[in-house]
């Protein structure tokens, strides 16, 4: 059994932790801040911080989130000079952190660096609070620190937010007994059996953070892709897949879900700021590599019907400034698919084939002649007339316009991961992180003039028009390098 998930006893020795990073990816970002809070019982039994020389430059956002900058750390130790008196802080204790993923996983990773391996039973105290306070609307550390009347100076600095989590920890001992705390810590972890095949660290390793994931399978010349998912917990939905019962690919059970598990022999993940973060992700990873189990996206779409003043409508090439109009209808792959959708609605409505520009000549058009038109061809219909039955006719296919000039960026922020999803026209144009070696001003200009070159993207329309309608998904202009 993941020792990372055995029972854990209140009176258990534990370790409060908390690190500040270069950045949110514990495969690419590094510790600058640690503090660890020992504590027995009621007793505290030591506090201890250092701050840490990652190597690399801090980035200007996590200066303005945390105060460190890199001159700060120009004469702090290496992490490498203090991991053997962190070893010790944490051995015989429970790892306790808020999204205890997070600060575990970046420890790991550090001191797999240094090739030395290193696991320890944990608690998530974000977990914990939920089992404990199912009526708060979240559990973040300042909606606990809220719910709680928990004030502290300096957040967003490693010791205070330890100090935190062992004053919340203490008032949990004086409200709940003890019995009460054990079988919330017992609700609050999961378990499950991983096959052979995958690293027993797994669990350890897998954040409580959005997301996106990844199996792989043994192919015929190496490895292949097998499945791609996006979970608003990366952790709890991957191990879903590995329990017996569970929903497996695409949220099927069945022989489909076990024969996907049986076949896994490697997993790996990108976090995310947040479910529109994941939904961009999984749905540009699907379309571009069409993993065996999830559902084949054919895309394509990059035509339009575009009405303009009284005349005929002209397929138009989809892209920012036909959706910005607001008078685009349908999408569709080819020209011969777009002809044959408006002349099978004309027909059904008896619209004017020769009004709609799908017929040329002089007289009336051969609907007409048939008696399925009703004349606008020859002034018979007015003109303004049948203009409105078509613009009603059509209306179930409007694509929604966007109602920017140009492109725009939404914010995303979940704990200390931000990240900026640059848009226009309502398709994704990419994603930058603080931290990123560039400038993220210049990184999101660079990808507001691409907005061009991009091909439609029916996925992303579909995902941006339903979620920017949520007043969290506020887009603002592209700011000005």
């Amino acid at each position: 059994m993941d020792r990372a998930e055995l029972s854990i006893s209140p009176d258990a020795p534990l370790a409060f932790v908390d690190i500040e990073t270069t950045g949110g990816s514990a495969g690419v970002h590094r510790i600058i801040d640690v503090a660890v809070v020992g504590m027995t019982g009621g007793t505290v039994d030591f506090e201890w911080q250092s701050l840490v020389n990652p190597g690399v430059r801090v980035s200007a956002g996590i200066t303005a989130l945390t105060g460190i900058d890199t001159d700060m750390l120009d004469d702090a130790p290496r992490f490498e000079d203090i991991a053997r008196e962190l070893r010790a802080r944490l051995a015989g204790r429970v790892f306790v952190a808020h999204n205890v993923r997070f600060d575990y996983g970046f420890i790991r990773r550090e001191f797999a660096r240094m090739e030395t391996q290193w696991r320890s039973p944990s608690m998530c105290t974000v977990r914990l609070s939920r089992a404990l306070y199912p009526e708060m609307p979240r559990h973040n550390l300042d909606a606990v620190m809220e719910h709680h009347g928990i004030t502290m100076e300096n957040r967003h600095r490693a010791m205070p937010d330890a100090q935190v989590l062992r004053i919340f920890w203490t008032r949990l001992r004086a409200t709940w007994s003890a019995a009460e705390l054990q079988a919330a810590m017992d609700r609050a972890s999961l378990r499950a059996t991983l096959p052979a095949a995958l690293s027993a660290d797994l669990a350890d390793d897998l954040p409580e953070t959005p997301g996106v994931y990844r199996f792989f399978g043994a192919g015929e010349q190496g490895e292949s892709l097998l499945y791609i998912g996006k979970a608003d917990n990366l952790r709890e939905r991957v191990l879903d897949h590995f329990r017996g019962g569970a929903a497996g690919a695409g949220g099927a059970g069945g022989a489909k879900a076990l024969l996907l598990a049986a076949r896994v022999k490697r997993v790996d993940w990108t976090q995310t700021a947040g479910e529109l973060g994941a939904l961009l992700l999984e749905a540009r990873e699907i379309r571009e590599t069409q993993p065996v189990y999830n559902r084949q996206l054919r895309g394509g779409e990059r035509l339009t019907w575009l009405f303009t003043g009284e005349a005929a409508p002209r397929l138009v090439k989809l892209d920012a400034q036909v959706l910005r109009s607001g008078d685009a209808f349908g999408t569709y792959r080819a020209e011969r698919d777009a002809r044959r959708a408006l002349e099978g609605l004309a027909r059904e409505h008896g619209w004017c084939f020769k009004l709609l520009g799908l017929e040329s000549g002089a007289g009336s058009c051969f609907a007409f002649q048939m008696g399925r038109c009703k004349g606008a061809c020859v002034g018979k219909e007015a003109a303004a007339l049948h203009r409105a039955r078509v613009m009603l006719g059509l209306l179930p296919l409007r694509l929604e316009q966007w109602p920017h000039d140009g492109p725009m960026v939404v914010r995303e922020v979940a704990g200390e991961r931000a990240q900026y999803h640059v848009i226009d026209g309502w398709q994704h144009l990419g994603t930058v992180e603080p931290g990123d070696d560039v400038s993220e001003i210049d990184e999101m200009q660079r990808l507001g003039r691409r907005a061009r070159q991009n091909a439609f993207d029916m996925d992303s329309y579909r995902i941006l028009t339903r979620m920017l309608r949520e007043p969290r998904y506020h887009p603002l202009p592209l700011p000005r390098p």
